[in-house]
């Protein structure tokens, strides 16, 4: 991609959806709901969200929530219930009303990557869990990635830097528990042999190494205390100051008056 090219990273959704239909692709999804169902499965509420490529892409079905919705970038006949069509970064429901939101390589390909965080922070209730999940470009497969002459598959995306994304989220007043990189294979559909393999398994077993295929973080959005309603004094209590006059103002969570990056 030459610089200051336009890139419209929507575009490319279908493409990375039909990825996961081949073998490396199924191994990366199959490694990312391992990891969830571990690491989320305390989690209850009334209502979980999931925004993602594609609704065919479902993951934490070990979670307990009463709801459980989806989103798709695209519209479709026979679109099934729980699902809503809509954009990452402009999603249609109410602030505070989901108690956990799973984003699915959602800012890897979005033209709006910090917004999609917002919408993720505006419709999580205070209390609850967000799970931010993106493709690691400190590894092998970044380094495929910028040497790719082709944008297919995953190869089309952002690869945002992990540290970057924890950023944003401290912006936006999340507390980060967890953040890992996993997935130590590398980024080529056939396995190449039993030297690969035992390449991929040692490096597997530094654990430190922030070298994985993609990342996980979980953060948990904190909760703004409310400011204690004054008495209501009687007009003859209240001493006048000269020269002065006094206006309510109320005040809101403290990441809603930052000003956030741009993207």
């Amino acid at each position: 991609m030459k610089k200051g090219q336009i890139v419209d990273y929507p575009s490319r959704n279908e493409s990375f959806e039909n990825w996961f239909q081949t073998p490396l692709g199924r191994t990366l999804l199959a490694d990312q709901r391992a990891l969830l169902d571990r690491r989320l499965a305390s989690l209850t509420g009334a209502r979980q969200l999931q925004v993602s490529v594609s609704h065919r892409l479902p993951l934490t079905s070990g979670t307990d929530f009463s709801q459980k919705i989806m989103t798709t970038p695209r519209c479709f006949a026979g679109i099934p219930d729980g699902v809503v069509v809509c954009d990452a970064d402009e999603l249609p429901f109410p602030g505070d009303s989901m108690d956990l939101v799973v984003l699915h390589h959602t800012a890897d390909f979005s033209d709006y990557p910090h917004q999609v965080l917002r919408e993720g922070a505006r419709v999580l209730r205070g209390g609850g869990t967000i799970a931010l999940i993106g493709f690691n470009p400190i590894s092998f497969w970044g380094l495929r990635r910028l040497i790719s002459r082709h944008h297919a598959g995953p190869w089309g995306g952002r690869f945002l830097l992990r540290r970057r994304m924890e950023d944003w989220l401290s912006l936006l007043d999340f507390q980060v528990e967890v953040s890992v990189t996993r997935l130590f294979r590398l980024p080529f559909q056939r396995n190449g042999g039993k030297a690969s393999g035992k390449f991929s398994e040692r490096l597997a077993s530094y654990g430190f190494l922030p070298v994985g295929a993609y990342y996980c973080i979980l953060a948990k959005k904190r909760v703004c205390a409310r400011i204690p309603q004054r008495s209501q004094w009687r007009q003859k209590k209240v001493m006048g100051l000269s020269g002065t006059s006094t206006a309510g103002a109320s005040r809101g969570c403290p990441s809603q008056n930052r000003n956030h990056p741009e993207d």
